[in-house]
């Protein structure tokens, strides 16, 4: 795995720190680390891929790590015309070129200002690191997985934001879609987020451990389901399911 090194780490943040989003810190940096383990030969030469820009903070900071490792520019990919279910905000492109304009990362982000399905219908190219924060319901999240992860090369990674949030899309993809499915190889979660390298010849390896995991995220999925609240009862539940899902940034991400 490529690591990033903290002075890269920091460069990021600090560009990226005070603009509104839905992103904290600890986040941020395990996007970070996420995104340069992506960073190997078998991933190369793929296009950092994000679904769901809002007012450009992950943007910033991809885009810094990609210029800085010589990579294509991130592909953002937001039609910023909230509200939506999952979005309440209102149009935020005006704040999103502003926001990239100061970060000095202009060129560095080939802006698709659509939606992922519009995009989808004619992309072709190679993807080594597909960031899906955009639409959080079910259906949302499973489409944009569905469109993109085709396009991952080898060695790539899928990550999904929020996946340890009160949100039913993000979990469930990963605990449905990505987690029994053996074109994956290494999964984990690192902070909020869920990730898996993609490893279409040696995926099965992994299947044990994928397995396990799927058994302690799907605890989540019916506490997140449409009509359940994040109070009461639910709340408590929801909560000791969230606490036996390995998270911790500390455990690293562990790839062959």
């Amino acid at each position: 795995m490529k690591s990033i090194s903290s002075e890269l780490a920091d460069r990021a943040w600090r560009r990226a720190e005070r603009l509104l989003g839905f992103i904290g810190e600890g986040e941020f940096r395990a996007l970070m680390r996420l995104a340069a383990a992506a960073n190997g030969a078998a991933a190369a030469p793929g296009h950092v891929v994000e679904i769901g820009s809002f007012k450009g903070k992950s943007t910033v900071g991809l885009a810094t790590l990609a210029g800085e490792l010589g990579w294509p520019a991130v592909v953002s990919i937001d039609p910023h015309t909230s509200p939506s279910v999952t979005d309440p905000g209102v149009p935020s492109f005006k704040a999103f070129s502003a926001n990239l304009r100061a970060a000095g990362v202009e060129g560095q982000v080939e802006v698709q200002r659509a939606t992922a399905q519009a995009v989808a219908r004619s992309w072709q190219r190679p993807i080594r690191f597909l960031w899906i924060d955009g639409d959080h319901t079910w259906e949302g999240a499973r489409s944009d997985f569905e469109l993109f992860s085709p396009h991952l090369v080898p060695g790539g990674i899928v990550a999904f934001h929020d996946t340890l949030h009160f949100f039913e899309g993000p979990i469930r993809v990963f605990a449905e879609c990505v987690l029994p499915d053996d074109k994956f190889g290494p999964a984990g979660f690192l902070h909020t987020i869920a990730w898996a390298q993609y490893r279409p010849a040696d995926g099965e390896r992994w299947r044990g451990e994928r397995a396990k995991l799927a058994r302690k995220a799907r605890r989540v999925l019916p506490l997140v389901a449409p009509g359940r609240e994040n109070r009461g009862l639910n709340r408590l539940r929801y909560k000791l399911a969230l606490a036996r899902i390995p998270h911790r940034v500390a455990a690293g991400i562990h790839l062959d």
